[in-house]
């Protein structure tokens, strides 16, 4: 769990769901005071002129404060650090009135650390402009007192609204449709106690290092962030013509083009040869490009590949631009054993210690029924389990069939109850005139796919409680993880490798689960839950581009269409190509 500040991480421990006002504020002068006693030599050069001089920039008086809502509701449109006025008149007042970072003298060791980290903003994907960089190096020499005031002001604004920003993403993309992205920044985040936080942190370089997320998927995009706009900054690659397909073994005048293409992005490790002959070498280059961005591995060039190839480098700083920042929606630490589902990549991941044990593909949510993104945490597994099928499944999919067949669940094993309650009764399923149900008329009826070969569910579901009733499971249909795009679930995520999943779930539980005996347990027929000692953690994400274990950086689908959304909401309209190159 990712903890804003060492104050709700203590709350939390000691059983505390809320911090009151009188707490946080109580905690924050404790925390404030120790930190101006180590500062007592930089408070005797405040004069009373620099002080005046900031209450100038305080539109706010404490009693008008108390005036404007607050504190803010959790689900509240305007979040006090979208407020600069509010939030600058909240942290000083609080404060005693006073400049943090500067003194008559100019701005602070300490200020001069949180600058750095303002306008090396664009390592984490932010843009320094956001943060008024140009404004505060224009005052940071001054010594003029209504300056200093000001750059004290721009300065505590500004990094507050970076610490927010690079802890959970900019409130910008959530006010542009909150329905969409509404898991990016924070309508609950507190300024005054982050402020509290940063204020008391003896070392303010290690603090603000520490709040983006710490784990490796998000640490090795931000690596790759350098490489690519390094390709931007050396010029980019040369567009390849269009042309007819080529398959390897031919000749095209398009080859070396194509060569110093892959060469670039590393794909091609050396350019060999010059003519025009599509090798072996070239193929094995293609194949591994093909891989990365979602495409048929079969070694042919053509228009998809084409295409991909030509994707500019700009635009591929925006797209891991916009997948960092989905990594800040979720949990920050995903802990030391953990699986992790990539929507986008149609992957599963099991990681151990920082290892990842296994990598399989998977099967989500089609468009109309897409997987959602959350965390949660694997409770129990069931072999051989029920499918209850959804009122919604019935009255869409199963009705139709039924009119057509009335056969249609007897001859899949599903059967049929009179309701969804417990004392439903059983009911023939061919006896029913089917064409005379109408569509809410099926949504009564409980239908329920008994365990065994034809069950959709396959042999193991792993049950997460969620209020999205998304879950992973087997399934007997084996041929369609061997296609490049698997969207066709209605939401749920089916698994290629069950069995694999389940030991690495169970491996570590007292019942010494190894896979001779988890099979053992399925081969009976009879259903059984094994409920986990320790819930293992789960996270449902959604990354269009990533980075393996091999350090190979993957640019795939966006198969929900999200990454033109969101892209729009965090860099504005072809931002990512203006600024962030």
């Amino acid at each position: 769990m990712h903890f804003s500040s060492p104050v709700v991480y203590i709350c939390s421990r000691i059983g505390l769901t809320s911090i009151s006002t009188a707490l946080s504020l109580m905690l924050f002068f404790m925390c404030f005071a120790t930190q101006q006693v180590a500062n007592a030599t930089d408070a005797t050069d405040i004069s009373v002129q620099l002080s005046q001089a900031l209450a100038t920039h305080l539109k706010y008086t404490p009693d008008e404060l108390r005036g404007v809502e607050s504190p803010i509701p959790l689900k509240s449109p305007i979040p006090l650090i979208a407020s600069q006025d509010r939030c600058l008149a909240t942290i000083y007042h609080a404060t005693g009135d006073k400049p943090l970072w500067v003194s008559d003298s100019g701005p602070s060791a300490r200020a001069a650390v949180a600058f750095g980290y303002l306008q090396a903003a664009e390592t984490e994907g932010l843009v320094p402009a956001d943060y008024k960089t140009e404004e505060i190096a224009k005052l940071w020499s001054s010594k003029n007192i209504p300056e200093l005031a000001l750059l004290d002001t721009l300065l505590t604004y500004n990094l507050l609204l970076y610490a927010h920003d690079v802890s959970y993403g900019q409130l910008e993309s959530y006010a542009t449709n909150p329905n969409i992205l509404q898991d990016t920044g924070r309508q609950d985040f507190d300024p005054l106690i982050t402020a509290q936080t940063i204020l008391a942190a003896t070392d303010l370089s290690e603090y603000l290092a520490s709040l983006p997320p710490a784990h490796q998927h998000y640490k090795a995009l931000k690596e790759a962030l350098k490489t690519y706009r390094t390709f931007v900054a050396d010029g980019d690659w040369k567009t390849i013509p269009a042309g007819p397909k080529l398959p390897p073994g031919e000749n095209d005048p398009r080859v070396p083009a194509i060569r110093i293409r892959l060469h670039i992005t590393g794909d091609l490790e050396t350019i060999a040869a010059s003519d025009t002959h599509y090798d072996k070498s070239l193929k094995k280059a293609v194949m591994q490009f093909q891989r990365r961005y979602g495409l048929e591995a079969d070694g042919v060039i053509g228009i998809k590949t084409i295409a991909a190839m030509n994707i500019p480098a700009k635009h591929l700083v925006g797209q891991i631009i916009v997948n960092m920042t989905r990594w800040r929606w979720q949990a920050h630490d995903l802990g030391e054993k953990y699986v992790l589902v990539n929507i986008a990549g149609y992957n599963l991941k099991a990681v151990e210690h920082d290892t990842v044990v296994l990598d399989l593909p998977v099967i989500v949510g089609e468009l109309e029924n897409q997987t959602p993104v959350f965390s949660d945490r694997i409770q129990y597994l069931d072999f051989n389990p029920y499918w209850n099928i959804t009122r919604s499944i019935a009255s869409k999919e199963e009705l139709p069939h039924l009119q057509q067949n009335p056969r249609y669940l007897v001859d899949r094993k599903v059967r049929l109850f009179s309701s969804w309650d417990s004392d439903a009764v059983e009911m023939d399923s061919t006896r029913v005139n089917w064409k005379a149900i109408s569509s809410a008329q099926m949504a009564r009826y409980k239908l329920r796919q008994d365990p065994g070969p034809l069950n959709a569910l396959g042999r193991i579901k792993f049950v997460f409680p969620n209020r999205y009733a998304i879950y992973m499971h087997d399934t007997p249909k084996r041929d369609l993880f061997s296609q490049s795009k698997r969207n066709f679930s209605h939401g749920c995520i089916r698994v290629s490798d069950p069995l694999a999943l389940a030991t690495f779930v169970l491996n570590g539980e007292k019942a010494n689960w190894s896979i001779d005996k988890i099979t053992e347990s399925i081969d009976t027929g009879r259903r059984k839950v094994v409920q986990l000692t320790s819930p293992l953690s789960v996270h449902l994400t959604y990354q269009t581009t990533w980075v393996d274990k091999d350090g190979t950086i993957h640019f795939n689908r966006d198969v929900y269409g999200r990454d033109t959304e969101l892209s729009l909401a965090l860099l504005g309209e072809n931002r990512h190509m203006q600024h962030r190159q």
